[in-house]
């Protein structure tokens, strides 16, 4: 039995098991503890992984080298891309995966990882000394010692859960909640706050009206997360389907206000904007007489469906009443009530870009601790925080992405420069350079950087490198080729688009709105031939890297060139050069903004919320730029 370890993982959760997946794979002897083993992974809330701006965020991951995305592909039960009317910048990456299948994966993932080992138990204390980590004492009263704590408790920090009045102590239903390291930590200079969340009721399917509702398909065809060929879905996929509340619906929520901790005074902490719950709605939105609900399968042979759109801390007759009231779910029998949960969360502002505190070396925070919500932005914290603690201990340089690198680097970024007000979820409208960050080409950005550091395999690494030559070899190709008016006027004509008037180069004709390579090979042999000769496990991605490159070229290269302008200001750094309160040119919310957070360069500076361009002015002449 080991009791030292490198570092260890307080929590298994998303963040929790990406983290220790990535220590443990990069080296370092890991410990991951968390309170029961037969819950790792879990989806506390929808079934589902990626959606607008997350799918990007779980590709990233992939290409990384973390599993998320390849667990979520081998446990998919539904897969969909949103937003493909928009350009592909938008286009995002959603499944629903069955929850059991995800948990059971994560959970063989980490049994047979080398260097990995778990502890099934509760952390309730952090041994520090000197400002340093060294270890974790548990509720058994167990002592392990460590060099790196990385600490992902997600909503188990003081949980405590609400059902209208009633009120449950507990990090998920039938879950107890952690405490003392929040008590602890803020004993020695950490800011901690509250926030809430919540989640709809559990319905049985046995008991909906389905011929009341209507039924939301998959996309067929090649989408997955991995950008591995090998990973395919594997289970049977299955419709979600749609039905809406009403008049009656809303009238007896209302009823119910008095008693909900939302409105009645019980829950007094920072709920999420941007996942309200339904009393939240028919108060925000009262002018509404319907809103959509997506009754969505928890798995492939289970009956339990969960119904999105219907998150509620209300009293349980409530809930019940106001289902009734919808003409699919008049007889609906449901497993578990929906519930809100309060827990504690700590100021991001606290933590350095690596996601270790600023307080006490060798403390690294990730996932809901630092006020975020989402499968996807915990796990992608998680991998960043295990990847820097792990160099850190090897004596290497962190890994810091920028914000034109990746989702991941806006979401960190956002973190510890802005901090949080509430909740905070990511959209694509975060990212400036959501252009360069898009999702079908994530393994060509980041894959090169986790086989630079020991994450991502040397295979991964090969068939990045393949799927490179194969696309540039195709564009190659298609601006080379001449096409004749005689070869293809005919075609252009039936596809509605205008008829060539003389010779073109194939990439010309490519970048018109109505026409695609996959369209055009159909008319042009020597085209179609390219397209055989690719790698035919991979060959729709291909063509379409392929086919977004070209069209979208002009629009690529003025925001790569914007990102670079802006780059520069990375460059400048900050850290220790200046004493800000007594500049006193700086105004005075400039001053307490650069004290508290400490920017580590001009640019971070310049994102800070309340700093203007004359304060950045300022800092850059005396630093004599």
């Amino acid at each position: 039995m080991k009791f030292e370890y490198d570092i260890i993982v307080i929590g298994a959760g998303h963040a929790g098991c990406e983290a220790a997946s990535a220590c443990a794979r990069m080296g370092a002897q890991t410990l991951l503890i968390t309170i029961d083993m037969n819950k790792i992974a879990q989806m506390s809330c929808n079934p589902a992984v990626g959606g607008i701006a997350k799918g990007q965020i779980v590709r990233e991951i992939d290409a990384l080298g973390g599993q998320m995305g390849i667990i979520t592909d081998l446990s998919s039960i539904q897969f969909r891309m949103l937003n493909r009317s928009k350009g592909p910048a938008m286009w995002s990456p959603r499944a629903q995966s069955d929850r059991m299948e995800f948990s059971k994966l994560w959970r063989e993932t980490l049994e047979n990882t080398e260097n990995l080992y778990m502890w099934q138990d509760s952390a309730s204390e952090l041994i520090i000394e000197n400002k340093k980590v060294k270890g974790v004492i548990t509720q058994l009263g167990v002592k392990f010692t460590a060099k790196k704590i990385i600490l992902t408790a997600g909503t188990f920090l003081n949980g405590l859960m609400h059902v209208g009045r009633a009120q449950v102590a507990g990090g998920r239903v039938a879950e107890p909640q952690s405490h003392g390291i929040t008590e602890q930590l803020t004993a020695l200079g950490f800011t901690a706050d509250r926030m809430k969340t919540g989640t709809p009721v559990r319905i049985d399917g046995r008991s909906v009206h389905w011929s009341m509702t209507t039924p939301q398909y998959g996309d067929e065809g090649f989408y997955k997360f991995s950008y591995l060929p090998h990973i395919k879905r594997r289970l049977r996929q299955l419709p979600c389907y749609i039905t809406y509340t009403n008049k009656h619906t809303h009238e007896i929520l209302r009823q119910g206000l008095p008693d909900s901790p939302l409105y009645n005074g019980q829950i007094k902490s920072i709920g999420p904007r941007y996942c309200p719950s339904i009393e939240t709605k028919i108060v925000t939105f009262a002018e509404k007489e319907e809103h959509q609900l997506f009754l969505e399968p928890e798995g492939e042979t289970t009956q339990e469906y969960y119904l999105n759109g219907f998150s509620s801390s209300l009293p349980l007759n409530i809930q019940v009443e106001a289902l009734h009231s919808v003409p699919a779910l008049a007889d609906v029998q449901i497993y578990r009530p929906g519930y809100a949960i309060e827990y504690d969360f700590f100021d991001p502002t606290q933590l350095h870009h690596t996601l270790e505190t600023k307080l006490i070396e060798g403390l690294y925070f990730a996932g809901q601790v630092n006020g975020t919500t989402g499968y996807e932005e915990a796990a992608g914290q998680g991998l960043m925080a295990g990847i820097n603690a792990t160099l850190s201990l090897q004596g290497k340089p962190a890994l810091i992405l920028a914000r034109d690198q990746s989702y991941i680097g806006v979401l960190i970024d956002d973190l510890v420069t802005k901090g949080v007000d509430e909740p905070y979820r990511m959209f694509t409208s975060r990212a400036e350079y959501r252009i360069l960050l898009r999702q079908d080409d994530a393994d060509m950005r980041l894959t090169p950087i986790g086989y630079s550091v020991g994450l991502a395999t040397e295979e991964r690494f090969n068939i990045m490198e393949s799927k490179r030559m194969q696309r540039d070899s195709l564009i190659q190709f298609c601006s080379d080729f001449s096409v004749k008016p005689a070869l293809i006027n005919t075609a252009l004509e039936k596809l509605g688009t205008a008829p060539l008037k003389q010779g073109v180069k194939l990439r010309d004709l490519i970048t018109r709105p109505e026409l695609g390579i996959m369209v055009l090979a159909q008319h042009i042999e020597a085209l179609q031939q390219q397209i055989e000769a690719i790698e035919d496990s991979r060959r729709n991605e291909i063509v379409e890297c392929a086919e977004i490159l070209i069209k979208y070229e002009g629009y690529i290269e003025r925001e790569r060139m914007v990102a670079e302008k802006i780059k520069r200001l990375e460059d400048v750094k900050l850290e220790s050069r200046l004493d800000y309160s007594k500049i006193t040119a700086l105004s005075t919310e400039a001053r307490m903004k650069l004290e508290k957070i400490k920017p580590v360069t001009v640019g971070q500076a310049s994102r800070i919320p309340g700093i203007s361009p004359s304060d950045i002015s300022i800092l850059l002449l005396l630093l004599g730029r």
